[in-house]
């Protein structure tokens, strides 16, 4: 059985939950409070950090790399394009989701320009949503986990309003209409 070391709070966290549940992997969830991380947290993970899966004594964390070890451990239902060029664009919408979050948690750290660059980027995902109706390509995907939890918790803690932002917002419907995206969705209500 598989145990995930897990805050609700965290969206990163919440990327394993969902890839997780749209796998139907059973798993055992292990809550970290990271307001006072256990110490045993940091034999886990020697960041402290969460999310953490473990299995038979093996750990792996980060986000990113657990979505992936997901998608190749447990390959139905696919989460990832058959098209090698449409599976790259969808590591490297991944690999650069830095650039959405950094104006995300200045946002949430108050800081004066951070509204204006969470604008910029919520605009470049619309504009990618215009193109094609997922981040992931022409089906619903890892890429699109991978940016979910923010903009749920943008909307619910932050009062960020994304009627201004046409494809974004018909995007986050269609998510929310996936049981594992709305499940995130009660958990982000819940904060």
């Amino acid at each position: 059985m598989l145990t995930l070391y897990d805050a609700p709070r965290c969206p990163y966290c919440a990327r394993a939950r969902i890839v997780l549940a749209e796998k139907g992997v059973e798993y055992e969830a292990v809550e970290v409070d990271l307001g006072e991380r256990p110490a045993w947290i940091y034999e886990k993970n020697s960041t402290g950090r969460v999310p953490v899966l473990e299995e038979d004594g093996w750990l792996l964390p980060e986000s990113a790399v657990i979505m992936e070890y997901l998608e190749e451990r447990y390959p139905e239902p696919a989460l990832l394009p058959a098209d090698p060029g449409d599976r790259s664009l969808a590591r490297l919408r991944i690999f650069r989701h830095d650039t959405f979050t950094d104006p995300y948690y200045a946002l949430r750290r108050r800081e004066e320009s951070a509204r204006a660059a969470f604008a910029v980027q919520l605009e470049r995902l619309d504009a990618r949503l215009d193109e094609r109706p997922w981040l992931t390509g022409a089906a619903y995907g890892l890429a699109d986990v991978a940016y979910v939890p923010w903009l749920l918790r943008a909307q619910q803690l932050l009062g960020i309003d994304l009627d201004p932002y046409r494809a974004l917002a018909a995007w986050l419907e269609r998510m929310l209409d996936r049981p594992a995206v709305a499940a995130e969705a009660a958990i982000v209500a819940t904060l």
